[in-house]
């Protein structure tokens, strides 16, 4: 055996050690960093607010009982979304339905939780309804944009392809003082919609309001806040005209 074979065999096996090393380091990183990951993850998701806190249980203890295919249309909001009680009769026709209101909740609320509410049915189409609840708290019409952008980029991060269908903001005889900021919203966000294929807007504001220009109260509860059976029917004529 000559110098350079005694010279070369500890190194390769030096360069071996190292590279073993090196591979269990990065190995041990790449854990790790998953495991920070999904820890990350799961803080976050547990992280509910308080007053939704019931709602997201509910809709966790229904996807363990029927888990949700993805490619389906999910439909996602607030309590006008919650409370459309015969939604899944309705668009029966559809492949697969899925149904995630929170009353009370704002266009904000439907943008930061939309890991929960949204890329996890990996849905095709996406129909949200909010923003009237985020005016009446006092948020401005361009504040309701910027959280209908959000959420509008957050859910195309994640699923690229899926469209989403805004259902305008409803005027409700609750909330006539609210008008020229539903109206104001509403045109932001459809001139927005405009600018995307993937992104839609759906009237029902023009087809609930009277001929002098008032809510009609006959689409209304005694709340005059919430939708009654007929409202949810012309709802579901506009909307369904629309999903394709």
């Amino acid at each position: 055996m000559n110098a350079a074979t005694t010279f070369h065999k500890p190194l390769s096996k030096r360069f071996a050690a190292a590279a073993a090393l090196l591979g269990a380091m990065a190995l041990a990183q790449a854990q790790g960093t998953a495991a920070e990951a999904l820890q990350a993850t799961a803080q976050r998701l547990s992280t509910v607010d308080a007053k939704w806190r019931d709602a997201f249980a509910a809709f966790d203890a229904a996807d363990k009982l029927k888990p949700v295919q993805p490619g389906g249309v999910l439909f996602v909001g607030s309590s006008s979304i919650r409370l459309w009680d015969d939604l899944e009769q309705q668009f029966q026709s559809l492949p697969v339905l899925v149904k995630r209101g929170f009353g009370g909740s704002q266009l904000s609320d439907c943008a930061a939780y939309l890991d929960r509410l949204v890329v996890a049915y990996q849905p095709r189409l996406v129909v949200l309804y909010a923003g009237d609840n985020d005016l009446n708290a006092g948020r401005t019409p361009q504040q309701v944009l910027q959280s209908y952008v959000s959420f509008v980029d957050g859910v195309h991060r994640s699923l690229p392809d899926t469209r989403i269908a805004y259902v305008s903001i409803k005027p409700s005889p609750a909330r006539t003082a609210l008008l020229p900021a539903i109206q104001e919203a509403n045109a932001l966000i459809r001139a927005h919609a405009g600018q995307d294929q993937r992104l839609d807007y759906i009237d029902v504001y023009q087809p609930m309001l009277d001929a002098q220009g008032r809510p009609r109260a006959e689409l209304f509860r005694e709340d005059r806040l919430h939708l009654n059976a007929q409202g949810y029917a012309l709802w579901h004529d506009l909307i369904a005209a629309r999903l394709r």
